[in-house]
């Protein structure tokens, strides 16, 4: 996910894209506790994509705030 393209989407499109991460980070750390995880770096991926999302929320909500 690029900054930039998160920025464009309304907030609720951003919670609900970080609900999805969320549940794909459980699927994955649940995927290398029982050895199936194939690639582990997408574990770091989500995990920025998710903080990412995050950012952009809060300065959403900073925005708001100050007008």
């Amino acid at each position: 996910m690029d900054a930039n393209e998160l920025r464009g989407k309304t907030p609720d499109q951003l919670r609900e894209a970080l609900a999805d991460l969320k549940k794909e980070s459980f699927n994955l750390r649940f995927q290398g506790a029982t050895n199936q995880l194939e690639n582990t770096a997408r574990v770091k991926t989500v995990r920025r994509d998710a903080a990412r999302v995050k950012t952009i929320l809060n300065e959403k909500a900073a925005d708001a705030a100050a007008e």
